[in-house]
């Protein structure tokens, strides 16, 4: 997932985004151990995207934050 992507989501879509992610995740490494993945990398790159996702969505919230108290 890339970074404008990411940027384009509003709060509510980050959040399911972030459980769609963890989930798939999940299922890979079940899977895993019946058959190994074709692509191995694709753990990784899981995780990086929840890390960015989950980055986004603390910045968003630390924004809504910011205008509420002002």
């Amino acid at each position: 997932m890339k970074k404008y992507e990411i940027a384009a989501m509003n709060e509510d879509e980050l959040k399911t985004q972030v459980v769609e992610l963890r989930r798939r995740l999940h299922d890979l490494r079940f899977n895993k151990v019946i058959e190994p993945p074709q692509n191995p990398m694709i753990f990784r790159n899981i995780k990086k995207d929840i890390a960015r996702i989950k980055t986004a969505l603390a910045n968003v919230q630390k924004q809504d934050r910011s205008e509420t108290n002002d």
